[in-house]
């Protein structure tokens, strides 16, 4: 796989024409992050507003040129505590973004071909993909143009879209 010179979220959404792709598949990340330790009471208060409100500066001129930005969520279930908290802050953090966001059950994807990793598509172009630890701790980001990868990420997310819950209906169990 060719991978190319990575280039920062912020530039590759900034240059996005048509849609941004996020396919997530692990149950944690970074569990060092304040506002999950907040929320799991393992930290102290966390203030999200500004993360947030960062988030929508950023997301917020792609959908007013009439990208579409979606991310899938494969979650195991029961969910781990992580889960948990990004379903309470997905509506303030991504939906109020302009996101769309679903969520499938692991047990439903056996039989859907997908990436080893996370990932970002652009434009049906650019592929970003995310690398963790074991524990959910993020490692690198590499970013790639190779036409293999791209396919594998566009059927893969779009097959994980059709089978996926929208947000408002997925409850966690």
């Amino acid at each position: 796989m060719r991978t190319l010179e990575l280039r920062g979220f912020d530039e590759l959404i900034g240059d996005c024409r048509t849609r941004a792709l996020h396919l997530e598949m692990r149950d944690a990340y970074v569990p060092s992050d304040p506002s999950f330790r907040a929320f799991t009471g393992e930290g102290p208060a966390y203030d999200r507003t500004q993360r947030e409100a960062d988030w929508h500066t950023l997301i917020a001129p792609a959908i007013a040129r009439g990208v579409s930005v979606r991310r899938a969520r494969i979650v195991s279930e029961p969910v781990t505590p992580y889960v948990m908290f990004e379903h309470a802050v997905t509506e303030s953090m991504n939906l109020a973004a302009g996101e769309e966001v679903r969520w499938l059950p692991r047990r439903y994807t056996s039989d859907l071909a997908l990436p080893g990793n996370d990932f970002w598509l652009f434009d049906d172009g650019l592929v970003r993909f995310h690398h963790f630890a074991g524990d959910g701790e993020h490692i690198e980001d590499e970013l790639t143009d190779d036409p293999d990868a791209v396919k594998l990420c566009a059927s893969a997310f779009e097959a994980v879209w059709e089978r996926a819950i929208d947000h408002h209906e997925y409850r966690i169990s």
